[in-house]
């Protein structure tokens, strides 16, 4: 191919693409060149381009078609040097702004600037206490190392005292005119200092500039929170104003060590001594405060505007960053040799070796010299904000995601989405940048491919990716990055995504997976199999130093990248403490970082330290994307909303995408995501206006072969009281619509009730498993298929259970029934509690004969499996069965992030979701509707069967009767519709609310789920009182207008609370309702020890590894050989970490990175834990 490029780069950017393009092409101008050349040496040009490329870079290339014709490949560098077709502007022209473009965008940068300058100021000034000086110094031997109190309280005592000294009637000009002409004392300070300790509410009465400086001051290294008791009393509590909210902070909010003995209170009053002063005879600080607080005195204006319009929380959260990362920054330097002062106080220590190479203790840094560092670090941070929102790399030129508005087939629904973008973008002038998308399209029509055309078509040029694709689970995760990297799917490059999962051993096994798949040589790094190693180190605390500690977890992936890929973008001096590892950088810098949500969520969710410092600063430039998003539910959801809400407030777009996303889920995430807008809209002088859309995968027309997108476009608008209920006759329009297409496919599953009467001859659990047994029967002999060498009649299906212990009991009662002659089942376990590498080798295997994609009357691939094709030469060779049947035990972990395919399943129901998310599991690629019902739901699950449980359709399931949301009844006869189970089992009825479902939520499942999900996120709280009312009746009908103002309740233990109230500025609503709050779990390794023991170990830093299996109640038993036949898939684990590697003093490494097992802490319910290979850890019965 024919090829011309074109460069416009500048400065040094010029000579470096000069020196790439001269190696490959003849330079036919100053800036021009041409050649011939194949597609790799091009992708090549285009790579090295890329690993040098700037800011002011940019270079196109062009493909000479023919004669009269050429077309633009990509761009790299600056596309702004260019036009969509690659043609250079030959004028210009410009028109002059007082200040930079940043600067009149980011309105509140210089106040951001002087509020967290000024408050790194006094962010350590408590750390001239008696106590703390002794603490730190090497010389006093104190038979204790923790404050009594910690030092940012005393910081913020002393800083309010100041203020309380010298504000008049609230005025902030008063306190910061002492500030300024040093007109503060220290004696009359203690004094204040020693009242305002006795006072109940310290921190109250504080003007409000004042009050945000003590907030940051006091959060410098955690937010406020309570202990479970006192917790309680504040669960219901609003608060609106900030100052409100620090007039209820005390010391017992996280900033207290010690109980009310006599040591406690004789060391309590040394936190609040000051016998070397308070810095007041320190030049260089008091000339510091001065320049500050002068500074933030001309800004008050400013400030005032931001209280004003509610647009303050955006200056709060970026002074705070700054602090904190300034904070890092400087902490983690030695002290500066030029800095000279006779004060003798000091701000930390470090370890060095002395003469003699002894490690000993000595002072770093001075207090003054680290109050005026941070200061200036924080400032100079606040200035270089806009970079990090601007400067990040993007994506371009990806050739699958081009529009083609001539694209026919199944998947042509993403170029209308598309299309519909264009055309509501150029409708707006493209004046919105707020949006928040609802991507509903059903399994297995593209939805991975079509988010990320949908971003690009939000991107700025419509033609870049830069976003995050945050899921919930590793295996989806994994699933989604290599859909990423296909070159037939999405094709991105290494240097335009990452993939992170926070594991190395399971990002290992799927390399190797993946390695093996394509017949190429796995590769055995024994040197990412190293663990963490002992240290004698002091711990952060004991040296002054809180914010040198590990922001992220050691133990995490090691990703493979060169170590200069993305660097040099950003002013990296001052992130030395959060780009530590490669992954770090990965996270900041890739342009589509796809990732478990773990990674993300820290931005909301982080109470102590600074790891929610770097999700920040990367939601500052990336926009997100929340895939399956109603797998998230209870106390993960509002961690969810409060995510989505940051991401408003830092100004980017937000998508959330499942095929079964409930009208509340979708109203109570937009609404989060208002706010946060319109905080960021009212900072930026951008538009309220949010672009709101909903899209899924249409009609499909055969005699057009398209499929037309529902595409639906909305402008609502952030601070619209009206705009919740706007939204949700949006959704309810779109949802109405998307009923009707559904309900008009084939149906590829259907469902009739299984009846499960009790038999008294029988013990409960074992008469249950009987009707489960003869469900699969059923199941087998209407869905099974020939298998043509051997005669045998093959149906592979799955038995959904809702938990561990009867998923074991199940396995091992079918591993023992008696079947039919005629009949052979081949059976295996699948749950969660498994050690990782057994479960690995379980997956890929199902995950490869589960592939089912085959036409009607074509023979599926699974009979090609080595493992399937001996089951049946075992059985052909018997004699005696015609049937073979594969059945899969699973529990709930079986419904999300696997891509298989069953022939049937039998269900014990949990919720209507549990029906839903299993029957995406029966038939998922085959098409065309199905004769006899596939699906075979239980009359009763176990609990219900078994009678003596309030709520059986809990834990998993939403009944909970505490809270008004328990079943009248627990026969699924009557909580579900049979007759249109019959017809079809569709996400319908979770999508689609019925009219007056809150009056049924207690005899059908489907209005449950609706009533408990409405309860979750307060949705009643959303909507003007009136209007409440008629939303809770239908998602649909039509209510009447309100002049009632929008205030959702704000009570800490509503999401509401957190994004409209005040308790963002505390860890009350992360407590409340945290991410991942599930019951308390052990983690683990499954280690072989060098004389081929196994045990269950866990590292301790100050012993290495521990066996802790006897004190956890685990026993090893032996699985009996007799029910070895039955097996699906016999596992071994200690063969299969041999089969890992080659030498035998690796193996006990090996198992420590592989062998890691995670379970439930049960001791008080159960007696103890059982394991073996086939079954993992599973609890004993009492």
């Amino acid at each position: 191919m024919m090829v011309t490029f074109v460069s416009q780069c500048e400065k040094h950017a010029l000579k470096r693409t000069r020196r790439v393009l001269d190696a490959f092409a003849n330079r036919i101008g100053d800036n021009t060149w041409q050649t011939l050349i194949t597609e790799d040496g091009l992708q090549t040009v285009k790579k090295m381009l890329r690993q040098s490329a700037s800011r002011n870079t940019a270079v196109s290339c062009h493909w000479i078609r023919s004669r009269s014709r050429s077309q633009l490949l990509w761009v790299v560098g600056n596309r702004n040097k260019f036009n969509s077709q690659g043609h250079v502007p030959v004028n210009r022209t410009e028109k002059s702004f007082l200040g930079s473009e940043f600067e009149n965008d980011w309105k509140y940068l210089s106040l951001i600037a002087a509020v967290a300058r000024l408050a790194a100021l006094f962010h350590d000034w408590g750390k001239a206490s008696r106590l703390f000086q002794d603490k730190l110094n090497p010389a006093v031997k104190m038979p204790f190392k923790g404050d009594p109190v910690r030092h940012e309280w005393v910081s913020s005592i002393l800083f309010s005292s100041l203020v309380k000294i010298h504000s008049a009637e609230g005025s902030e000009e008063k306190w910061l005119d002492a500030l300024i002409h040093q007109e503060w004392d220290e004696s009359q300070l203690q004094q204040c200092v020693n009242d305002n300790c006795l006072a109940s509410n310290p921190l109250a009465e504080l003007p409000d500039a004042a009050a945000l400086l003590t907030w940051l001051i006091l959060t410098h290294h955690k937010l406020p929170f309570l202990d479970e008791q006192e917790l309680c009393n504040w669960q219901d509590k609003a608060i609106n104003l900030h100052t409100q909210l620090l007039a209820k902070i005390k010391q017992s909010w996280g900033y207290r060590n010690g109980n009310d003995d006599a040591q406690f209170q004789q060391r309590i009053k040394m936190c609040f001594e000051f016998p070397n002063g308070l810095l007041s005879n320190s030049k260089a600080w008091v000339q510091a405060v001065q320049q500050a607080a002068t500074d933030l005195k001309n800004q008050l204006p400013l400030f005032q505007q931001a209280m004003a319009d509610g647009s303050w929380r955006v200056i709060a959260h970026y002074a705070r960053l700054c602090l904190m990362l300034g904070d890092h920054n400087y902490s983690s330097q030695g002290n500066d040799p030029q800095w000279h002062s006779d004060i003798a106080l000091y701000a930390n220590t470090h370890k060095i070796r002395n003469i003699n190479n002894i490690p000993q203790v000595t002072f770093k840094q001075k207090l003054d010299e680290h109050l005026v560092k941070v200061a200036e670090t924080a400032r100079d941070i606040a200035e270089t904000l806009p970079y990090f929102e601007s400067e990040p790399p993007f994506a371009s030129d990806v050739p699958k995601l081009a529009y083609d508005k001539n694209s026919t087939g199944k998947f042509s629904w993403q170029e209308d989405a598309v299309n519909s973008i264009y055309q509501y973008r150029k409708e707006h002038n493209d004046d919105i940048k707020g949006y928040f998308i609802v991507n509903m399209a059903s399994t297995g029509c593209g939805k991975t491919r079509a988010n990320a055309k949908i971003m690009q078509a939000l991107s700025e040029d419509k033609q870049s990716l830069r976003y995050i694709l945050a899921l919930g689970l590793r295996t989806l995760t994994l699933q989604t990055g290599d859909e990423y990297k296909d070159q037939n799917k999405i094709g991105l490059g290494e240097r335009d995504l990452a993939v992170l999962i926070g594991s190395k051993a399971v990002a290992q096994l799927h390399q190797n997976a993946k390695e093996n798949e394509n017949a190429s040589e796995a590769s055995n790094d024994t040197s990412s199999h190293q663990t963490n190693s002992e240290s004698n180190d002091l711990k952060p605390h004991q040296t002054g130093s809180e914010s040198q500690e590990m922001l992220f977890d050691e133990n995490e992936e090691m990703l493979r990248w060169d170590e200069n890929k993305w660097s040099g973008i950003l002013p990296e001096e001052v992130l030395s403490t959060v780009l530590t590892r490669e992954k770090d950088r990965a996270l900041l810098y890739a342009p589509v970082l796809a990732c478990t949500i773990d990674h993300i969520i820290g931005a909301t969710e982080t109470i102590r330290g600074g790891r929610y410092i770097l999700p920040c600063l990367r939601l500052m430039s990336s926009d997100l994307v929340i895939d399956e998003v109603d797998d998230f539910i209870e106390a993960d959801s509002a961690a969810i909303a409060r995510l989505i809400h940051m991401v408003g407030l830092l100004g980017r777009k937000v998508m959330i995408s499942s095929a079964t996303i409930t009208p509340d889920t979708a109203l109570a995430y937009f609404h989060a995501y208002q706010s946060g807008w319109h905080a960021h809209a009212k900072s930026r002088q951008q538009s309220l206006e949010i672009g709101c859309m909903w899209i899924d995968e249409g009609e499909y027309d055969p005699v057009k072969e398209k499929c037309k997108s529902s595409t639906l476009a909305a402008t609502l608008v952030a601070n619209d009281e009206n705009t919740p209920y706007f939204y949700q006759q949006y959704h309810g329009k779109f949802i109405d619509k998307r009923a009707k297409v559904l309900g008009q496919q084939p149906a590829r599953r259907k469902a009739l009730i299984v009846p499960t009467p009790k038999d008294n001859t029988q013990e409960s659990q074992q008469c249950y498993f009987n009707h489960i047994l003869n469900a699969v029967l059923t199941q087998h002999h209407y869905h099974a298929f020939l298998d043509k060498r051997t005669g045998i009649q093959v149906s592979f299906g799955v038995i959904r259970v809702a938990n561990i212990l009867p998923c074991i009991d199940l396995t091992r009662f079918l591993l023992e029934c008696e079947c039919p002659d005629e009949v052979e089942i081949r059976t295996m376990a699948y749950h969660s509690q498994q050690v990782l590498l057994l479960r690995h080798e379980q997956e890929q295997h199902l995950d490869s004969v589960l592939k089912r994609k085959e036409k009607s009357g074509e023979e599926p691939d699974a009979l090609n499996d080595a493992i399937i094709r001996q089951h049946l030469a075992q059985v052909s060779a018997e004699g005696k069965a015609k049937h073979l049947i594969f059945i899969l035990v699973a529990t709930p972990v079986e419904e999300v992030g696997r891509d298989h395919d069953f022939d049937w399943a039998v269900v014990e129901p949990s919720s209507w979701r549990s029906i839903i998310q299993i029957a995406g599991r029966v038939r998922r690629h085959r098409e065309g509707e199905v004769a006899q019902p596939n699906m075979a739901l239980l009359q009763y699950n176990l609990k219900g069967f078994e009678e003596g449980n309030d709520n059986p359709f809990s834990r998993p399931g939403y009944e909970n009767r505490y809270i008004n949301l328990g079943l009248s009844t627990h026969d699924l006869y009557e909580l579900v519709d049979e007759q249109q189970l019959n017809k079809s089992v569709d996400a319908i009825p979770r999508i689609q609310k019925q009219a007056n479902y809150e009056s049924k939520k207690h005899t059908n499942l489907a209005c449950l789920e609706h009533a408990a999900i409405k309860y979750t996120f307060k949705i009643e709280h959303i909507f003007p009182p009136k209007r409440a009312e008629n939303s809770a009746t239908s998602s649909r009908r039509t209510t009447r207008r309100s002049n009632h103002q929008t205030i959702p309740s704000n009570a800490a233990s509503h999401i509401w609370g957190y994004t409209h109230g005040n308790w963002w500025m505390t860890a009350i609503s992360q407590q409340i309702a945290s991410f991942r709050s599930g019951a308390p779990s052990f983690r683990l390794v499954l280690e072989i020890l060098p004389r081929g023991e196994m045990q269950f170990s866990e590292y301790h830093r100050e012993n290495g590894w521990v066996n802790v299996g006897a004190q956890n109640g685990i026993h090893f038993i032996e699985f009996p050989e007799s029910m070895k036949k039955r097996l699906w898939l016999v596992r071994d684990y200690a063969k299969s970490i041999e089969s890992q590697t080659e030498e035998a003093e690796q193996i006990t490494s090996l198992s420590r990175f592989y062998g890691e097992i995670t379970f439930l802490k049960c001791l008080n319910v159960h007696d103890g834990y059982r394991y073996d290979d086939q079954m993992g850890v599973y609890p004993i019965k009492r």
